[in-house]
């Protein structure tokens, strides 16, 4: 089985402004992918007198959502890499 090698995500601010959306789209790709993984694994709210309420899980989705954008952006799964290098090439690395 292949796997691919994965480099680190190169800085906006060097990328063509098309590379740059490309970025930009496999990090919010990676985001969407984390939360839902945070949110299958049951990320539980604080109980006590700040828990429940009518908003919590409004709220919650809010805080899994700010949380795995922080964690793509101290460097994520690398799923936003190999993401970008398949946009990158039209997907012929694939």
């Amino acid at each position: 089985m292949h796997s691919p090698t994965v480099s680190p995500l190169p800085h906006a601010a060097g990328l063509s402004s098309h590379d740059a959306k490309l970025l930009e789209q496999a990090k919010a790709l990676e985001a969407g992918f984390l939360s839902e993984m945070l949110k299958e694994v049951g990320i539980k709210a604080a109980s006590g007198a700040f828990g429940g309420g009518i908003g919590e899980e409004q709220f919650t989705s809010f805080l899994r959502a700010e949380q795995s954008k922080a964690m793509v952006e101290a460097g994520g799964i690398g799923l936003a890499e190999i993401i970008f290098e398949s946009l990158k090439n039209g997907g012929q690395d694939v």
